[in-house]
């Protein structure tokens, strides 16, 4: 029987069998050789990237520096114009994402007052400028720039002399006290946005300070939102994207008690002149000194009491507070006039003011006398809405 006989068969004739098998199995063979998991192309390609790729170093900005409070590089007028001649980035904001949390019940109640503090201290007592404040903060603990804990963000550098990167930590306004139901409020947006609220206004923002200052870094940040009368900012390239917010929050909240505490003895070794540090003005014109200083010679500092006082203030002061400052200051002898500036460099060194130091005064304060009551006012653009007093007339 040769091998052409009818019990065997031709490997030819199993060929196109073989062939159709094995068609059939070559796609299992590509599907397990390159595409092991789930990941869809997108997603491999991205990950190869962030094996082989380093992460970009962290700008040299507020995040990484060692002086770090907000000193503007302008007059406060000048200031207000160049933020409002810069238009908002094409980009965006960004989506924020929802914090999560995870952390002790003791972590809970610290990040939350911490977040509160800031919000009130920062903001103000508005519904969204204290969430846009409050939002900034947990992308801040999200980034590998920053504090990884609510309550280290927010005292982050306030340590240093003039270290801190929020100015409330630094400057005595620690001391403030805020009302039963300013801590109920903030306290309750606080656990909202700690427990996954977000605020799309800011998105990703990292960084913001008030329209009447312009910082050094500001024109090296998108500009991307605007509450109130402060301006947001995120970084450029990736660190102000969403993916550069991937810090896994893990509590261990440390102490807010211990970090006031701390605060606030760097601050007093290191006072800076603002008018809620120890109720003392940057420069006072007594009585005594008013003629002297018209006629053209300096003042030095004195004591509180009847005069003129020239003090320095912030957007984040609280104008009931400011007016009891002043009250401070004047005591209940003799005329007495407070004023403010939110920019050091337009404090007046003498008598009498010029026009440029008139047209950027931020607070104004006369003690009650026999002829006339309290005159109280405040620039409605720094403060909006003050809960005592008018707003000053806008000058040209």
């Amino acid at each position: 029987m040769n091998g052409n006989g009818p019990g065997t068969r031709s490997k030819r004739d199993f060929a196109p069998a073989l062939a159709l098998v094995g068609l059939l199995l070559l796609p299992f063979l590509f599907l397990g050789l390159f595409h092991q998991t789930p990941h869809s192309p997108v997603h491999d390609r991205e990950a190869a990237v962030e094996q082989v790729l380093p992460l970009p170093a962290v700008p040299d900005l507020p995040a990484t520096g060692e002086d770090t409070v907000i000193l503007s590089q302008l007059a406060a007028d000048d200031a207000q114009a160049r933020n409002a001649a810069v238009g908002f980035a094409a980009a965006g904001p960004g989506k924020a994402t929802p914090f999560s949390f995870r952390g002790s019940s003791a972590d809970r109640a610290r990040a939350r007052d911490c977040l509160a503090l800031a919000g009130m201290a920062e903001a103000g007592g508005g519904d969204g400028d204290q969430r846009a404040v409050m939002q900034v903060i947990l992308n801040r603990v999200r980034h590998p720039a920053f504090a990884k804990t609510v309550c280290g963000v927010v005292f982050e550098g306030s340590q240093r002399p003039t270290g801190c990167q929020f100015s409330f930590t630094c400057d005595g306004s620690l001391a403030r006290r805020y009302s039963d139901a300013a801590w109920r409020a903030a306290r309750a947006r606080a656990d909202e946005m700690l427990a996954g609220a977000i605020d799309a206004t800011v998105g990703n923002a990292t960084h913001f300070h008030a329209n009447y200052v312009y910082p050094w870094w500001s024109d090296k940040l998108d500009k991307v939102a605007q509450v109130g009368p402060h301006i947001f900012f995120r970084w450029r390239g990736f660190w102000g994207t969403r993916n550069a917010l991937s810090a896994r929050y893990g509590g261990g909240e440390p102490d807010p008690l211990r970090l006031q505490e701390t605060a606030l003895t760097v601050a007093t070794a290191n006072p800076l002149p603002t008018l809620m540090q120890g109720g003392e003005a940057v420069r006072s014109i007594t009585t005594e000194m008013v003629n002297q200083t018209t006629e053209g010679g300096d003042a030095t500092p004195s004591s509180p009491g009847a005069g003129i006082h020239f003090v320095l203030v912030s957007s984040s002061d609280a104008p009931a507070a400011l007016v009891d400052k002043a009250r401070s200051l004047c005591g209940s002898e003799g005329y007495c006039r407070v004023q403010g500036w939110s920019d050091a460099s337009n404090i007046p060194a003498k008598l009498p003011l010029t026009e440029e130091a008139r047209r950027s005064v931020r607070f104004s304060f006369v003690s009650a006398s026999a002829n006339a009551a309290e005159a109280i006012f405040f620039d409605c653009r720094t403060f909006p809405a003050p809960d005592v007093g008018t707003c000053l007339p806008t000058r040209p």
